[in-house]
């Protein structure tokens, strides 16, 4: 078992995709679990807060050229366009109109958090967020957001690779599909880092 003494040295809270056409209910990639974890997540964050620790959050933005990510989502494509810059969308659980790209506002950025945009995956391929974590002296990262086995996976994958410290928080990501979203927790526990729940972190950090 590796060593966990630095597991939460100097850490981040990293909050991945938890954006309006993923969370909010009709979304054109909806994921309902997500809604379920944003009790953990408001945890999370105040404990953060109140630390006067980092709270970062990554954007998945779609391509506005044909790419991959439309083989694989093609509701990245026109007519939808999912989570296309620019593009406002009605959501069964809001009263107006929203931007499609925007994190929910029951867990929105305040002014000083870090957001890094992203077109793919992984939060860390193309992106400034290494160096600018560096930049904050953070040293550990608790990944929370959805989807587990996709973009959250591959961002807390990416994490490894760059040298950080990991936990994926079991009661703060979500996914469409239960065996998937199991089958990540479990393999990213085996190779790449630490698999918690948000009570834990919040104990842990002595919020």
């Amino acid at each position: 078992m590796p060593d966990a003494s630095a597991r939460y040295l100097d850490p981040a809270l990293l909050i991945v995709d938890m954006q309006n056409d993923f969370v909010r209910v009709g979304a054109p990639l909806e994921v309902p679990d997500a809604r379920a974890t944003l009790p953990s997540h408001a945890r999370l964050i105040a404990a953060f807060r109140a630390k006067g620790l980092p709270v970062v959050y990554t954007k998945f933005l779609s391509t506005e050229e044909p790419s991959l990510l439309w083989t694989w989502s093609p509701q990245c494509a026109p007519p939808v366009c999912l989570c296309r810059r620019g593009v406002s969308r009605v959501y069964g659980d809001a009263a107006g109109p929203l931007d499609c790209t925007d994190v929910v506002t029951e867990i929105h950025p305040q002014p000083d958090d870090l957001v890094v945009e992203k077109y793919g995956y992984s939060g860390f391929h193309g992106t400034s967020l290494s160096g600018r974590l560096r930049q904050k002296g953070v040293r550990s990262l608790v990944v929370t957001g959805t989807v587990t086995q996709i973009c959250v996976e591959d961002t807390a994958r990416g994490a490894f690779h760059h040298g950080f410290r990991t936990t994926m928080v079991e009661d703060a990501v979500s996914s469409f599909a239960p065996e998937l979203h199991a089958a990540a927790l479990k393999n990213f526990a085996m190779k790449f880092g630490w698999v918690d729940s948000s009570a834990s972190v919040v104990a842990a950090l002595g919020a």
